[in-house]
């Protein structure tokens, strides 16, 4: 008898999940056992219901899917983790990978794809996007530290460096330099075009 693979699905919007989830369940050996809308909703689904493969948008409110991915790599190291994304950026992949994910793909591949991509994590293959992969090298690694990232990432708004500074329990000298490095590093004009820049490669 062929072994039935548990899957749990995290994606926001209801349609595109309930799709996903019907295309999967056509599948004989693939059982969606839980869905949920919220990258921090993805934790406790996955100690109720013990699936075999997470399928983790990246987009989603609460948590990225890359952030969930990393709490699940951390507390279930063994279960296989699928991260989907709309958005082609190479930064995203990089990250993916290091947050534990097994397999990254584009939401728009043939719904066969994606069937396939659960069972080759499941036997232990890692599975990328083949164009992303492509571009994910030529692009290189994010030159944003940490600590730069939060920052910029703070400024998205449109904040001071006061409120960031206020915000980030940084001093407004700290700040600047480090929104000033980033700009550097970006080749940016200034911190609107730098958080563009980041957010197109998927480096925030």
């Amino acid at each position: 008898m062929t072994r039935v693979i548990k899957v749990l699905l995290a994606e926001d919007q209801s349609m595109v999940r309930e799709a996903l989830a019907a295309l999967l369940g056509l599948e004989d050996d693939i059982e969606v056992v839980a869905q949920v809308a919220r990258g921090d909703e993805v934790l406790a689904a996955a100690r109720e219901h013990d699936p075999d493969v997470a399928l983790l948008d990246i987009e989603m409110p609460g948590a990225t899917g890359i952030e969930a991915a990393a709490h699940l790599h951390r507390a279930f190291p063994a279960l296989k983790l699928v991260v989907l994304t709309t958005f082609g950026r190479p930064g995203y992949l990089r990250s993916a990978m290091e947050a534990g994910a097994d397999a990254f793909l584009v939401k728009d591949a043939p719904a066969a794809e994606l069937a396939q991509a659960v069972r080759k994590v499941l036997a232990g293959e890692r599975v990328i996007d083949p164009t992303l992969a492509a571009a994910a090298l030529a692009e290189g690694a994010n030159p944003l530290t940490d600590r730069e990232r939060e920052v910029l990432r703070a400024a998205a708004d449109g904040s001071t460096n006061a409120e960031l500074a206020a915000l980030l329990h940084l001093s407004q000298g700290t700040v600047r330099n480090y929104l000033s490095t980033a700009i550097q590093k970006l080749a940016a004009r200034n911190r609107a075009e730098a958080v563009r820049i980041a957010r197109e490669k998927g480096w925030l």
